[in-house]
């Protein structure tokens, strides 16, 4: 994935240094500044307002499930999407230098990282403490420097915060993965070569059978759609809008055809960003067919 040298070649994130979306902006622009923000609402926000050129969101996990609030986000954000990121999450448990397992008596974490753990936690009796995010949880028990509480982090937060990691991947789940968004302020669609995601989000109008009408045009089109989730809007039971992922361009003829077909039976289309579609979606079709 490439970028440009804009906005002091800063991205953003939501949480602490050592979080993992910090992890993942390093990644993926290791050559850049990570830019901690306390909500994912301040993160969209520097990046519209030209204090950071891109953002790294977090849209959902492979254990978790999706992030709260994002998909409520990303269409009126006034961002576009322009890549994605898959990061492998390998949980550490943190604690002061010269601290031994017996010494742990509590442990902090997201309440995400904490029911991923859960199988470490009940072997080593610690009572589990829900805080913010994982990176603060590292930063407080640095500054407290208590041998009895140790936090569940990444290994960057470790590093940040000048703590021994006693176990590393103690996640329960092998495949724990989280996919991150790269956001820009202006529009960068790929170009039609090789595997392209195209994100979008409609709403189908209020009438019997809509959603099953307006996803034909996918079917019958040969479209790959990997990802269609669906969210109240405005609070009414009755407005309902959806989120999909699939895997095509718009300039080809089959996606084009299957958005014209998604149009009749909707009030409203907005696509979010056409990008490149990561290695990590072939390794997982590979994995499948095998």
């Amino acid at each position: 994935m490439t970028a440009s040298s804009g906005a002091s070649r800063r991205i953003a994130f939501q949480g602490e240094p050592g979080a993992y979306s910090d992890l993942a902006c390093r990644q993926v622009f290791p050559a850049w500044k990570s830019l901690p923000c306390e909500i994912f609402e301040d993160a969209i926000a520097a990046v519209r307002t030209g204090k950071a050129a891109l953002g790294m969101l977090p849209i959902e996990n492979s254990v978790a499930g999706r992030v709260a609030d994002i998909h409520h986000l990303l269409p009126d954000s006034g961002l576009h999407i322009i890549g994605e990121h898959y990061q492998r999450v390998n949980h550490h448990l943190l604690a002061v230098k010269g601290t031994k397992l017996s010494d742990l008596k509590i442990v902090r974490s997201h309440v995400h990282a904490l029911s991923q753990c859960r199988k470490l936690i009940r072997a080593l009796g610690l009572k589990a403490e829900i805080v913010a995010d994982t990176a603060g949880a590292a930063a407080a028990v640095a500054r407290l420097g208590d041998k009895s509480i140790a936090a569940i982090a990444s290994e960057l937060a470790g590093k940040v915060y000048g703590l021994t990691s006693l176990k590393k991947n103690i996640e329960d789940a092998g495949h724990n993965t989280t996919r991150f968004l790269v956001m820009a302020p202006k529009e960068k669609r790929a170009r039609n070569d090789g595997l392209v995601v195209t994100t979008f989000v409609f709403r189908v109008r209020n009438v019997p059978a809509a959603l099953y009408k307006a996803m034909g045009g996918f079917a019958t089109n040969g479209i790959n759609m990997t990802k269609l989730e669906s969210y109240m809007v405005g609070g009414s039971f009755t407005a309902t809008q959806f989120y999909a992922d699939v895997e095509a361009h718009p300039s080809e003829r089959r996606l084009a055809l299957a958005l014209d077909e998604l149009k009749f039976f909707t009030e409203e289309v907005k696509i979010l960003g056409v990008y490149p579609g990561h290695a990590f979606r072939k390794d997982q079709s590979q994995s499948a067919a095998t």
